[in-house]
């Protein structure tokens, strides 16, 4: 078979044909896809204004800018004349969760920094001291508020507390509240009568 007669035999099973179409196919969505990011890409400016404003660092901006920029372009069925809004709005959330992340990582930082240095002797003994005095003070409180103060000393939470006495939640955590409240007047008291 020679090579006209293979093209004769290709083209009337129709594998020239499809093979035309897919080829016609993939440049079109060449060109869409190139289309697209000239029109995404026409918008980077505008956003680099708008996030700007909310992020202070140009670094992260242009991060946030570039990041919805590749989600634009990512979205295959995106109408062209929604791209404007679509990027806007992933800017904003992009912004939103970059100072997400800070806020995350300042408790985070602030969290281990409070664990500190080693525990001096002397306030561990101290704070061992001050918390049986608290604890003997707590037979100054009325009966519910004794109760659920002890019950929360010994780990028990409120809501169990509340399931042991048949007693609704918001009740055993105002009776805790109350008699934490008591029990911070009369530390009040002692340390101002020390004072004196």
């Amino acid at each position: 078979m020679n090579h006209r007669e293979l093209l004769d035999h290709l083209d009337e099973s129709g594998i020239v044909d499809r093979a035309i179409d897919r080829a016609s196919r993939e440049s079109q969505e060449e060109v869409r896809r190139e289309f697209s990011w000239d029109v995404i890409a026409s918008h980077r400016e505008r956003l680099m204004r708008l996030v700007r404003r909310r992020l202070p660092n140009a670094q992260d901006a242009e991060d946030c800018v570039q990041e919805a920029m590749l989600r634009a372009a990512a979205h295959g069925n995106l109408d062209q004349d929604r791209i404007g809004p679509f990027l806007t709005s992933v800017a904003l959330r992009l912004c939103v969760d970059h100072y997400r992340e800070l806020e995350r990582r300042r408790r985070l930082l602030r969290r281990a920094a409070d664990v500190g240095g080693p525990e001096l002797p002397d306030e561990g003994v101290c704070d061992q001291d001050f918390g049986r005095w608290l604890l003997g003070q707590v037979h100054l409180l009325r009966g519910r508020e004794r109760q659920v103060v002890l019950a929360r000393a010994h780990g028990i939470s409120t809501l169990e507390f509340a399931r042991m006495h048949q007693i609704s939640v918001k009740a055993a955590e105002g009776a805790f509240t109350r008699g934490r409240a008591r029990l911070r007047l009369l530390c009040a008291r002692a340390l101002d009568g020390a004072a004196a």
